[in-house]
């Protein structure tokens, strides 16, 4: 773990990572994981750990075991968090062949900052591949929410790709 980890900072040219995801675990994972990430952490490759998962009732077990930092914020809230993986539809709000005419090709930073503008979105997960893509979702953060104009165009041009889309892809 701490070799891919490593090698995914180098490519990335940063020091260390925020958040550390063991993604789509439905069950706790073993000791001997959960001891690795302590270890990256404390090492400083990471900041905080979170894990992902589609079993809900493991999360208040996951919580108590005082491991994951990414329950703390959630506790206090009278919903779950909510997190968003899918902001660019899997790259298809990406691709110019699926925007309407007449519109301008869209940015990842536009899908990123389209869905943390809902209040009801927590975190919006990216996937970077290379430093550039980094610095695109970064950018979300500095301009902020869409303004009303910003958001209807991205909901027409959303409601276009799902409506000219033949499965996921």
């Amino acid at each position: 773990m701490e070799v891919f980890l490593k090698k995914a900072l180098k490519s990335l040219n940063i020091d260390f990572a925020d958040i550390l995801l063991l993604g789509w675990h439905n069950r706790r994972p073993s000791k001997r994981i959960l001891d690795r990430c302590l270890r990256m952490q404390a090492s400083g490759l990471c900041r905080f750990l979170a894990i992902s998962s589609h079993n809900r009732p493991l999360f208040p077990r996951l919580a108590e075991g005082n491991v994951f930092d990414m329950f703390d914020t959630l506790k206090y809230k009278s919903r779950p968090g909510i997190v968003c993986y899918t902001a660019t539809r899997w790259g298809q709000l990406l691709n110019p062949r699926k925007i309407p005419r007449g519109e301008s090709l869209l940015s990842a930073s536009d899908c990123y900052r389209f869905v943390l503008s809902n209040p009801n979105v927590d975190v919006c997960m990216c996937g970077p591949r290379n430093q550039s893509q980094m610095k695109e979702a970064l950018r979300s953060l500095e301009l902020g929410p869409l303004t009303e104009e910003e958001l209807a165009r991205l909901r027409k041009i959303g409601d276009h790709v799902h409506q000219h889309s033949t499965g996921f892809f």
